[in-house]
């Protein structure tokens, strides 16, 4: 008789996972896209991401939605003949602008992780480190280090923290692994240790002053 295997108990609903819409020079980069979805699907969880069906989003993207879970991507409308070809992968939900995108990303996530990409996903990285810092939330923040990826990055953190811009405690809020299965573990065990500075804030208010600040723009 054949033991089915139990799947892993986690924390988490749903994973936000920011990534690059290019595959990257190293199959290094795509190795650990499906590690990370198996992963998620192994601890039953799901998974929210920018929308593409290219690159790394369209690898982990994929290998969720085959493992049985519900992928929900949230993509701006001007983006999607780019970042989408062929068939979508599980529910797309289309948004007006980039503002939105992140905010309803994060707003569906109990985590977050960035696997190696560009511009884009260090952009969504270091504003949802910034919230968690503001208070907005407190939901674990992971990044998937692979091969020494972001090691410049880290060594930056580190830097902004000797010279007094980042605190020690605020340092705390990114945690990074070089395996998907040794970061899954971390984010797990996660407890935060800053002290948001304006712990009143919410996901909605955080809206609010998006739109106004596109309405200001937009006289």
């Amino acid at each position: 008789m054949e033991i089915q295997q139990q799947p892993t108990k986690s924390r988490f609903r749903r994973i936000c996972v920011y990534c690059g819409s290019s595959p990257g020079k190293s199959p290094s980069y795509q190795l650990a896209a499906i590690q990370l979805g198996e992963q998620l699907v192994e601890r039953n969880i799901d998974l929210v991401y920018g929308g593409g069906s290219i690159g790394l989003m369209g690898l982990i993207s994929q290998v969720v939605y085959d493992g049985g879970r519900h992928v929900l991507g949230v993509i701006p409308k001007t983006l999607m003949p780019r970042e989408i070809t062929g068939e979508t992968i599980g529910e797309v939900r289309a948004v007006s602008g980039m503002h939105q995108r992140k905010a309803e990303m994060a707003r569906q996530a109990d985590a977050f992780i960035a696997l190696p990409g560009g511009y884009g996903t260090l952009e969504e990285l270091l504003e949802i480190i910034t919230w968690a810092q503001l208070g907005i939330h407190d939901k674990p923040v992971g990044l998937l280090n692979v091969d020494g990826y972001y090691n410049s990055l880290l060594a930056f953190m580190d830097k902004a923290v000797d010279e007094g811009f980042v605190t020690p405690a605020a340092r705390h809020i990114i945690v990074s692994a070089h395996t998907a299965q040794d970061l899954m573990c971390k984010l797990e065990e996660y407890v935060p240790k800053h002290c948001g500075v304006a712990p009143k804030l919410s996901w909605e208010m955080e809206q609010q002053l998006v739109n106004t600040a596109k309405s200001d723009i937009s006289r």
